[in-house]
C-alpha cells in the first residue's frame, strides 16, 4: 500500500485552498467569481463587460439609472417586491424575513452524514488546558469497554496542536486503501486518526484558514472509518472556524463540554456551549475535568481549581453535569506513556469515574434523539 505522508497531504490542501468546499461558509457565484464592478458614466448604468467574468445574467434583470439612485429602486434590480412606498416606511417585514430565510437557507452548506459513521460526539472546550483531549480518549475508550460490541472511532480535528496520536500510543503514516482513502491507525480497538500522523512532534503547522478547513474535511471524509456506531471528535479549543465548519456540515449527536472548575475556565466553556446551541447542535452536558486533588500520602482531598463550578454552570445553562473527574496522579502518568487509564489501570477509581461519564454520554444521547 501506498503511504499518505505530509508532503502530498500539503499538496493537496494547497490545491484544495483555490477551490470551492462543503467547509466554506456562504454563497459561491456558479458561474464564477465576479473581478469588479465598473459603471458607465456615460450611460448612468452598469455595463455587463465590465464584470470580467462569466456571472448569470439572470443577477442583472434591468439596468440602475441615475434616478435610481436617487430614490427609486427598480424592482427588477433588486428581485423582489420593494417599492418607492415601502422604502418610505411601509416595509412587508413578514415577506421580507420570508426571502432572507430563503436566502440564507440556499446558502448554507448541507449537512452530509461521515460515510460509515452513526453517531458523531464532539468533545470541546472553551479553552486549552483543561484536559479536553485526554477525556476524550478516555471517553472514547469508556464507550468501548462499556459495550465491547460497539464500534468506536476517535478523530483528532486539532489541527494545530494534535495529542491524540501521543496519548493513544502510535505513530507513522496512515497507509492508503484501494480506494485513495486513509486507513487510521489502531490501538484499544478503537481506530484513530490525527494530524499527528501527518507530520512531526516538533514541526510546527503554519497554514491558513482555507488549508486548515480543507485537512479537517480530509481526516473527516478521506479516511476509511469501517462502519462505527460512535466517532468521538477531539475539538480544538475555543469556538473558531474548525468549531463552526465542522458542526454545520455533518449532523452531530452531540458535543461534550470539558470545564475546570475554575472561574476563567467556566467563562470560556459558556461561550462553547452558547455556540453549539446557536448552531442546533445538542448540548449532551458539561464535564468537571480536575474537580478534586488526593494527596496519595494523607488522603486529604483539597479543590485546588474550585468546586462545583461546573456543575453551577450546568445549572445556569439548563444542562446536566456529566460527571466529575479527579485531578489524580496515575491520569496524568498513564496519558504520558500512551496507556489511558480506562485500559492500563482498569479497576481504579479514575478509570470508573471515564466509564460512568460514557454511560451518561449514552443515555442524553438516546434522550435528545428520542
Amino acid at each position: 500500500m501506498i503511504l499518505f505522508t505530509s508532503n502530498k497531504l500539503t499538496r493537496l490542501l494547497r490545491i484544495a485552498a483555490n477551490k470551492p468546499s462543503a467547509f466554506r461558509t456562504g454563497t459561491v457565484l456558479k458561474s464564477g467569481a465576479v473581478c469588479c464592478v465598473q459603471p458607465n458614466r456615460n450611460q448612468g448604468s452598469v455595463d455587463r463587460t465590465s464584470l470580467q467574468g462569466s456571472v448569470d445574467r439572470t443577477s442583472l434583470q434591468g439596468s440602475v439609472d441615475r434616478t435610481s439612485l436617487q430614490g427609486s429602486v427598480d424592482r427588477t434590480s433588486l428581485q423582489g417586491s420593494v417599492d418607492r412606498t415601502s422604502l418610505q416606511g411601509s416595509v412587508d417585514r413578514t415577506s421580507l424575513q420570508d426571502r432572507q430565510k430563503q436566502q440564507m437557507a440556499r446558502g448554507l452548506p448541507k449537512h452530509k452524514p461521515v460515510s460509515g459513521v452513526e453517531h458523531v460526539i464532539v468533545v470541546a472546550s472553551g479553552k486549552g488546558g483543561v484536559g479536553k483531549s485526554t477525556t476524550a480518549v478516555n471517553l472514547a475508550l469508556g464507550l468501548l469497554a462499556n459495550d465491547p460490541s460497539r464500534s468506536v472511532g476517535l478523530l483528532d480535528a486539532d489541527v494545530y496542536g494534535p495529542s491524540v496520536h501521543k496519548l493513544m500510543n502510535l505513530q507513522g503514516h496512515p497507509e492508503l486503501s484501494d480506494k485513495n482513502l486513509m486507513i487510521p491507525l489502531r490501538n484499544y480497538g478503537v481506530p484513530c486518526m490525527s494530524m499527528g500522523f501527518l507530520v512531526e512532534d516538533t514541526s510546527p503547522i503554519v497554514w491558513r484558514g482555507l488549508m486548515v478547513m480543507s485537512a479537517v474535511e480530509r481526516l473527516l471524509r478521506q479516511v476509511d472509518w469501517g462502519s462505527l456506531d460512535y466517532l468521538v471528535v477531539d475539538m480544538p479549543p475555543g469556538t473558531g472556524d474548525v468549531q463552526l465548519s465542522i458542526t454545520q456540515n455533518i449532523p452531530i449527536a452531540g458535543a461534550v463540554i470539558v470545564s475546570t472548575p475554575q472561574d476563567i475556565a467556566l467563562l470560556d466553556a459558556r461561550r462553547g456551549a452558547e455556540m453549539f446551541k446557536k448552531v442546533n447542535v445538542p448540548v449532551l452536558g458539561l464535564v468537571q475535568n480536575m474537580s478534586v486533588f488526593q494527596c496519595p500520602k494523607c488522603l486529604h482531598q483539597t479543590h485546588i481549581f474550585g468546586s462545583d463550578g461546573a456543575r453551577q454552570l450546568a445549572d445556569t445553562l439548563g444542562v446536566e453535569l456529566l460527571g466529575d473527574i479527579p485531578l489524580h496522579l496515575n491520569i496524568r502518568e498513564t496519558s504520558d506513556r500512551g496507556q489511558p487509564v480506562v485500559v492500563s489501570s482498569p479497576d481504579s477509581p479514575e478509570a470508573e469515574a471515564y466509564r460512568k461519564l460514557a454511560s451518561a454520554v449514552i443515555r442524553r444521547l438516546q434522550e435528545v434523539n428520542m
